[in-house]
């Protein structure tokens, strides 16, 4: 397994410390915050490790962020297990850092039932090997960067993004509030749900609150434009890989008063509706 990826499983890979606490860390990566992706999987995942019965995975998470996460200190999970009952496990996660929350989530896990099913069709648009890489807009943004700063955006990231409409980061133009993201990581994955669920809510983070300002041609690395995930909501409707391409389809009905709502939608490569999820950001201009 190559590297990068392994290093996200093991950040994904909590280390129990007592009955219902868990600890994670966070990669050295140079970033002044903890990315919320990182926090929304470690919830999820030391949420699952609570729920003996392996049939029963997630169906649904409600995030909110409530500080910026300290990435020179650990974060102890927290679980508290409001109810297991024949059909669905609920439970409490919240997240400190020096004797504070920074975010707080609930989680509900479902044994797997048949019923009535029916679907949105999937976007056409095109394959991932004829999109735009996330290396090659690197590269590119990068190109003219002090070494040091370009380092930590050029390090070998462990998903697999290849963008069908990017944003040109050197000089943004106003673009419709959607965009279509391929995501897979970049090696196999190991054979369990949960750890693909806690993969895929790491990487729902990645581009969504950015859907909410395209069309204002903001650049997020501007020094007067402010950007945080709020709250994020997530539903996991069907089994699937993340090592296998995924359509992360997005869009942004509405922003204002500072803040951008977006949705998602994640399709398999069959065209399956797999996954949606909703976050609202704080997208704030400063004078």
């Amino acid at each position: 397994m190559q590297q990068a990826l392994f290093d996200l499983i093991q950040l994904l890979d909590l280390e129990e410390i007592d009955v219902n606490l868990f600890k994670g860390v966070s990669p050295d990566e140079g970033w002044q915050r903890v990315y919320g992706g990182q926090v929304i999987g470690q919830a999820l995942m030391a949420a699952s490790r609570t729920v003996p019965d392996a049939t029963r995975i997630a169906h649904s998470l409600h995030g909110y962020f409530l500080r910026p996460g300290d990435t020179t200190c650990p974060i102890i999970y927290q679980v508290d297990q409001i109810r297991d009952g024949r059909s669905f496990t609920t439970r409490r996660v919240k997240a400190i850092q020096k004797g504070e929350a920074i975010f707080s989530m609930s989680a509900s896990f479902h044994v797997f039932e048949t019923g009535l099913e029916h679907q949105v069709t999937a976007p056409t648009t095109r394959e991932p090997e004829a999109c735009v890489s996330e290396r090659t807009l690197i590269e590119a943004y990068t190109a003219n960067m002090p070494e040091a700063e370009a380092a930590i955006h050029q390090r070998s990231r462990p998903i697999d993004m290849r963008f069908v409409d990017p944003v040109d980061e050197l000089n943004p133009k106003p673009m419709p509030a959607e965009q279509a993201v391929w995501i897979r990581a970049i090696d196999d994955m190991p054979d369990d749900p949960r750890l693909h669920q806690c993969l895929l809510a790491y990487a729902s983070d990645m581009t969504l609150i950015d859907t909410s300002y395209r069309p204002h041609a903001i650049n997020w690395h501007q020094d007067n434009f402010q950007v945080a995930s709020l709250d994020h909501a997530m539903w996991f409707h069907r089994p699937f890989r993340t090592d296998e391409w995924l359509l992360y389809q997005q869009d942004s009905p509405f922003s204002g008063g500072a803040r951008g709502f977006s949705r998602g939608t994640f399709f398999d490569a069959e065209g399956r509706l797999v996954a949606s999820c909703a976050q609202e950001g704080l997208i704030r201009l400063h004078q």
